[in-house]
């Protein structure tokens, strides 16, 4: 089933929505601009209401750009109707027919094309086999589980063999369990095809997990682009920081900023040590410093920058994770192999200090 792959361009789009009580337009999505390579997965991350779905809508045509150039490939495909882009999606809901078997169901695309039987025949094979369901061709999806019939849902729209495939948060239906597993097999088919994709989520593990690179969105407009070591370790702002993953911030005033080397800054007058920082982050200025829960170390009280109490330990088998009280709000320290590090009891006094090449000097703004 793998073919040539194919670019996506979505190229300083706009979408303002008509407000019919005489206000202002509501503008989901703001000159939107990035491309998606072929072969590559990307993920449009944002809490609800950000304009990544609408996004997702306007390149699958079924909303069209108010301003703006959607591409696939070469082909201008801006204001061409669902049908003619060459696209197949998976919705949140599977939108199986439960009158048809889990084969009908996935040749029907085919059937609409008024491909021969034996052809047809032979491509829901190949797709069943490829989403691990050949067993079940004959089952009624009301038979089968909710990760059984997601696999279905993703089986019809790729034996259609589209140009790009587009997931709208298709596994929030699921378990925790079957995500992850759903997860790793959306990649796995992803790669083994080589399609170009684009998928919608709103949760971070799966963005992370998922995806070649991360198109963070909030307010309709994209506030970062990158893969998702990048957009973790090297966040732009505090709301990406955040986003993307568990984080505490210090406030802090710039003292010098390293060409390439170590910039220095003070937090309530001790010194902290960074390797890395956003740009707009000039010497002078106040500053945030952002610090994951593995760029922290505990040791004694008054060793460190920050003093602080341990009001809880949380026991995760390869780690621990301990909240520390501090004038900064709670701070999370994990703790890696703790069956090999000494913990603190809950309620002793402790300080938390920073590992340089992990923290990272954000603007002071989002």
């Amino acid at each position: 089933m793998a073919q040539n792959s194919v670019s996506v361009t979505v190229r300083d789009v706009t979408k303002r929505f008509k407000n019919t009580k005489g206000r202002d337009d509501i503008v989901a999505v703001r000159n939107s601009d990035f491309v998606v390579a072929p072969g590559e997965l990307v993920t449009l991350l944002g809490p609800s209401g950000c304009g990544k779905t609408t996004t997702l809508r306007m390149i699958a045509g079924f909303e069209l750009p108010s301003s703006g150039r959607i591409l696939i490939g070469e082909e201008d495909v801006t204001m061409l109707p669902p049908n003619l882009r060459d696209t197949a999606t998976v919705f949140q809901s599977y939108g199986l027919f439960p009158h048809m078997n889990v084969a009908d169901n996935v040749a029907y695309g085919l059937k609409v094309r008024k491909l021969p039987k034996a052809e047809i025949a032979d491509k829901v094979q190949a797709t069943l086999d490829l989403v691990g369901l050949s067993e079940l061709a004959d089952r009624a999806p009301g038979r089968l589980s909710g990760g059984q019939q997601q696999r279905v849902a993703l089986a019809r729209s790729l034996v259609v063999e589209p140009k790009v495939l587009l997931l709208d948060e298709p596994l929030s239906n699921l378990d925790a369990l079957l995500r992850e597993q759903m997860r790793i097999e959306i990649r796995r088919i992803q790669k083994s095809l080589g399609i170009t994709a684009v998928y919608v989520t709103h949760d971070r593990v799966e963005a992370m997990s998922l995806s070649d690179r991360v198109v963070v969105m909030k307010d309709g407009i994209i506030r970062q682009i990158g893969a998702p070591s990048t957009i973790y370790a090297s966040p732009d702002s505090r709301f990406v920081a955040g986003f993307v993953g568990k984080v505490a911030f210090f406030p802090v005033r710039v003292e010098s900023i390293g060409e390439g080397g170590t910039s220095l800054c003070t937090l309530a007058g001790k010194r902290v040590a960074a390797e890395s920082a956003a740009s707009g982050v000039s010497e002078g200025d106040e500053a945030t410093l952002m610090a994951r829960p593995e760029s922290l170390r505990l040791a004694g009280p008054g060793e460190g920058a920050v003093d602080g109490r341990v009001t809880a330990n949380v026991y995760l088998g390869s780690s621990v994770e301990c909240f520390v009280a501090t004038e900064y709000g709670e701070i999370l320290v994990q703790i890696d192999d703790p069956s090999a590090r000494r913990l603190r009891a809950e309620g002793s006094g402790v300080s938390i200090s920073f590992d340089r090449e992990r923290v990272r000097l954000l603007p002071k703004g989002e």
